[in-house]
């Protein structure tokens, strides 16, 4: 092996002994071919070190970073994801959990990157999250950024943050790249670190660890003092969490760098270390997503619709802003309680609000970025004391308003008749459709539909025979339907798909349900007793629908649940023959009996309809003739040849008795 006389060392510049330095090093560290002991090389380090204390050769000896790059990196503190939330109500519960003020930071859309600094301050390491357990090294490309320092006057600590790309830079690259964030997730995986630095990234400092603070807010006073960028953060009350909220997601349009939501942090980090970690996040930080596309806009005034349950509901009209891709004007204020919470009410248009499409789909307004001045232009927002499509009156029951009479109200009619359609999959019934219907008195409730006639149709505007045709042969293909499909297009609060289904599963028939309790309802597990309230009462205010409708539909579980009978019975005693059970049954379940006739070849249908074969009477003692009964006397009355038969006789029929 080569080496270094005394005198050799003596004459040497800083210069050169510099270029020998980085020559032995990169052989040694990157290309395992040493050429010179250890001991020489470390007679040349010293020689450097009376020479030039402070060369920046001295700060990068070892392995290279380009001889790192991309090499898996582990992380000894984990960086965790955020847990996430969308909603006030969220982000309250989850502030309620510590004690002390909170501090609020944009959700940069970047790459989140780690930098360790080791004992003389030195950068010498830089990785991505990756996993948050392993990332990759990147530290020759870390170096190109401005934003991160070489050195630092703090010896051992690691500086977090994200790796992002500015929007002002990013214009310059947007022909030819999507997004920002892409761009800088390919930029630092160059492996030629001067291609990195023409992508001009920058670095955004938002954790510190190994400070030797006690609060989030000295950690960015901390990072600001080492040299790194001033991160952008508010610190707000524990009760006014949703001001942070509304700070960042107002500023969103004039920030230089994208966000996709605003992350919350415990300032203290006592409080941090006592609500720890699950094996996914931090409990002490939460990250409030933007549901979707937003954009500030001007509110020109304010309508008020009416759906089909009465309630009247304030729609906002704005100056046209793009969303999603789409131009929106009319915008979702949700309930006249939301109007007073913006500070709305009372105050002239003109107020500047924050409008996002949740999913892409729904426009709603978030918040009032500014509010309009006092003497603003046009007539003041204020609740309407009539019913906007009757006329009559108007109720409010905490942060709603009602028509006191949506059963006599136009708009509230044709929204219920639109609302059965659309759960049936009733096709052809518009809006334009519906609204002449009633206005001619041929369609002002879900029963009317099937009434309807051709004759009927034709008197409409625009509707020819053909289409009267098809529009009452879609009523027709909907005389029979599941119990669920049935409950859900009653149009009842709270009664969709998910308490339908448990409704129909559990009691099976529409008698049964409409015979539960608040009691029994809330006693069901996901109901509870607000869910129990709202259908039982619904189910009693449209008795008088529901029994009309019944007179020309029957009711089914579906295919899955009207199992194949087991073997039992006289087979074909029924054969051909419809029966439905009624009250309460001795021998067996209702499920059991229906299995039975299927089994002695008959039907089960769930209802009474005039071409009924058989209903039968359980033994079990009633206080009242239930509504089937009733219904069944009354078709028999009629002329109807329906057997009303009790329990015993129905045994006897199938040789049980």
């Amino acid at each position: 092996m080569a080496t270094y006389s005394d005198e050799q060392l003596k004459t040497m510049t800083a210069e050169q002994v510099e270029a020998e330095v980085r020559h032995h090093n990169r052989l040694y560290w990157d290309l395992n071919q040493p050429e010179i002991s250890d001991y020489d090389y470390d007679r040349l380090v010293r020689r450097l070190q009376e020479l030039a204390p402070d060369s920046p050769v001295l700060e990068s000896m070892g392995p290279s970073d380009l001889g790192r790059f991309g090499t898996p990196v582990t992380h000894p503190v984990p960086m965790l994801s955020l847990d996430k939330c969308y909603s006030d109500e969220d982000l309250a519960a989850w502030s309620a959990k510590f004690e002390g003020d909170v501090v609020v930071t944009p959700k940069m859309d970047g790459i989140a990157a780690s930098l360790r600094y080791d004992d003389r301050g030195v950068l010498v390491l830089a990785a991505t999250r990756g996993s948050g357990v392993e990332g990759d090294d990147f530290t020759a490309n870390a170096r190109t950024i401005a934003d991160i320092p070489g050195r630092l006057d703090a010896p051992g600590i690691e500086v977090r943050g994200e790796v992002y790309m500015r929007l002002s830079v990013f214009r310059g690259f947007s022909e030819q790249f999507s997004n920002p964030r892409n761009l800088t997730a390919g930029a630092i995986k160059h492996k030629d670190s001067s291609r990195c630095r023409e992508y001009g990234l920058s670095f955004a400092a938002y954790d510190l660890l190994g400070g030797g603070v006690s609060t989030e807010v000295e950690k960015f006073s901390r990072l600001s003092a080492l040299g790194f960028p001033r991160m952008e953060h508010r610190v707000v009350d524990r009760d006014r969490v949703r001001d942070g909220y509304e700070h960042f997601a107002a500023a969103r349009d004039s920030l230089d760098f994208e966000i996709d939501g605003v992350v919350f942090k415990a300032n203290r980090l006592d409080e941090q270390e006592r609500l720890g970690f699950t094996a996914h996040h931090p409990r002490y930080a939460i990250a409030y997503k933007f549901q979707g596309d937003s954009a500030s806009t001007t509110l020109r005034h304010v309508e008020w619709s009416v759906s089909r349950s009465g309630v009247i509901t304030p729609v906002a009209h704005v100056e046209p802003v793009t969303l999603s891709g789409a131009e929106i004007s009319r915008v979702s204020l949700h309930n006249a309680g939301f109007l007073h919470k913006l500070e709305l009410h009372g105050r002239p248009p003109g107020a500047r609000v924050m409008v996002t499409r949740r999913g892409g789909v729904i426009p709603h307004v978030e918040f009032v970025v500014e509010q309009a001045p006092g003497d603003a232009p046009g007539e003041p927002v204020v609740f309407p004391t009539v019913c906007p499509s009757c006329g009559g009156p108007v109720v409010q029951d905490g942060d709603f308003l009602y028509c006191e009479d949506p059963d006599n109200c136009r708009t509230a009619r044709i929204g219920a008749v639109a609302h059965y359609c659309k759960v049936l999959d009733i096709q052809g019934f518009g809006d334009k459709l519906l609204s002449q219907a009633y206005d001619a008195g041929v369609l002002r409730s879900p029963v009317d539909l099937y009434r309807l006639k051709v004759k009927d149709l034709v008197e409409l505007e625009r509707v020819g025979e053909k289409l009267a045709t098809n529009l009452v042969q879609q009523v027709e293909e909907h005389r029979e339907l599941e119990l669920a499909t049935f409950l859900r297009a009653l149009g009842i609060e709270e009664l969709g798909r998910h308490v339908s289904t448990i409704l129909q599963e559990r009691y099976e028939t529409i008698d049964r349900v409409r015979e539960a309790t608040v009691e029994e309802l809330a006693g069901i597990h996901t109901l509870g007793e607000i869910i129990a309230r709202k259908v039982v009462g619904g189910l009693r205010e449209r008795a008088e629908l529901i029994d009309a409708l019944l007179e020309h539909l029957v009711l089914r579980l579906p295919p899955d649940e009207a199992e194949p009978a087991p073997a039992g019975g006289s087979a074909g005693a029924l054969s051909g023959k419809s029966v439905v059970f009624t009250g309460k049954l001795l021998a067996f379940e209702r499920k059991e009996g229906q299995k039975r006739v299927k089994a002695a070849g008959g039907e089960a249908p769930s209802g009474v309809t005039k071409t009924l074969d058989y209903l039968v009477v359980g033994d079990g003692a009633e206080e009242r003739e239930s509504s089937k009964l009733k219904k069944a006397k009354k078709y028999v009355a009629e002329g109807a040849e329906i057997r009303i038969i009790s329990e015993s006789d129905f045994l006897k029929m199938l040789g049980e008795g």
